[in-house]
This record gives structure tokens, C-alpha cells and sequence, in this order.
């Protein structure tokens, strides 16, 4: 079972696409910037600063796993 849902996660990560975050303002004030370097940049900072809330939630989540694990072997 353990394995099924490993083989199940890891699909999803590798068949992850790329995807573009922008709110309704940014994508105005970007729109007008023909490079392109602006609207590649406060998307990359977008997807950096999305990240942290779900590691965070990740990293209790094992906390209280871990610590539940113990619990039963004592």
C-alpha cells in the first residue's frame, strides 16, 4: 500500500506543469513591459513566496507523525 501511494505522489510531482500567478493589477502594470524580464520575475517571487506556507504545514505534519509514532512504541 505504502508503495502505491509513493508511486501515486511521485506521478504527480514529475507530471507537474508550469503555471503562471499573477493578480488582476500585476498583470496590467506587466502588460506594458515588452521584455518580459518583469513579468518572469514577480512570477518566479510569486511561486517562492507560495512555497513556504506548504512547507511549513508539511513540517508539522511530520512533527506530529513522529511524534505520534513514538507515542505507540513507548
Amino acid at each position: 500500500m505504502k508503495t502505491k501511494i509513493i508511486l501515486i505522489l511521485t506521478l504527480l510531482l514529475l507530471a507537474s506543469l508550469p503555471v503562471e500567478s499573477q493578480c488582476a493589477m500585476c498583470r496590467a502594470v506587466i502588460e506594458s513591459d515588452e521584455s518580459g524580464q518583469t513579468a518572469r520575475g514577480i512570477n518566479n517571487g510569486i511561486m517562492y513566496l507560495m512555497i513556504f506556507p506548504y512547507l511549513l504545514i508539511a513540517g508539522v505534519g511530520y512533527a506530529i507523525y513522529r511524534s505520534r509514532k513514538n507515542s505507540k512504541k513507548d
